[in-house]
């Protein structure tokens, strides 16, 4: 379960959530209510561990932005139902950013909800003018947990994003023109540091085809890939 929720975290942080509005919004996030995003996700073998299934619920477009809720349910890999949640997304005409408040999935916070605890962090952003080359800004959030006098920080770093190539990729929701964006995600718990490359393919006018999670030596560690697309 643990490397289920770290996979689903990093699809948000990666943009997983194809979300924003493509005539006002989002180059390449479409925002309309009812639209619907299957991801498969496979481990480093190519065996299915589960499913996400992604629902536009809510569009509410006021004060030159449009914000957006994604209704999330995970089945595992025995088709049983494990969480869901709902996320947060917010777009200007110039791309979209994702409230790291909605990032960190119900099943990771409902551990510690009858915990205090805090989450901070910096937005993650993804503009509309890309280009093969371009530096991406950082993002991070932190949640800090106090629990019988006992303080705890999970911090996730996103770095070194940047555009790397444009590419042609198939999975069996079709065939997508791509940019292929890479990103090094630092993830800090109880004094255990981590440090995970990530690759996410995307397509305009839909989001996320296929993502990527490596080990640091660059061997291939789990997989994702949009399966279904409806709007």
């Amino acid at each position: 379960m643990k490397k289920t929720i770290l996979g689903l975290t990093l699809a948000l942080l990666f943009g997983t959530h194809s979300l924003l509005s493509q005539d006002n919004c989002s180059k390449y996030y479409p925002l309309e209510e009812g639209t619907t995003f299957q991801y498969t996700m496979y481990n480093k073998k190519g065996k299915t561990e589960g499913i996400t299934d992604y629902r536009v619920t809510n569009v509410d477009n006021s004060g030159g932005e449009t914000s957006a809720t994604m209704a999330m349910k995970f089945t595992d890999k025995k088709g049983k139902e494990a969480f869901t949640s709902d996320y947060k997304y917010t777009c200007t005409g110039k791309g979209i950013k994702i409230d790291f408040n909605s990032l960190l999935p119900e099943a990771m916070t409902s551990q510690f909800k009858d915990m205090e605890y805090e989450i901070t962090g910096t937005d993650i952003e993804l503009p509309n003018d890309l280009s093969v080359g371009q530096t991406l800004d950082d993002a991070n959030v932190t949640m800090a947990i106090s629990m019988a006098g006992v303080n705890m920080n999970i911090e996730v770093n996103m770095i070194n994003r940047k555009v790397e190539k444009r590419e042609s990729v198939t999975t069996p929701a079709g065939t997508f023109d791509c940019y292929v964006l890479y990103n090094d995600t630092q993830s800090k718990t109880m004094g255990a540091n981590q440090t995970f490359p990530s690759r996410l393919w995307l397509a305009e006018g839909v989001g996320m085809i296929k993502q990527e999670t490596y080990k640091k030596d660059g061997a291939l560690m789990s997989s994702m890939a949009l399966t279904q697309f409806s709007k």
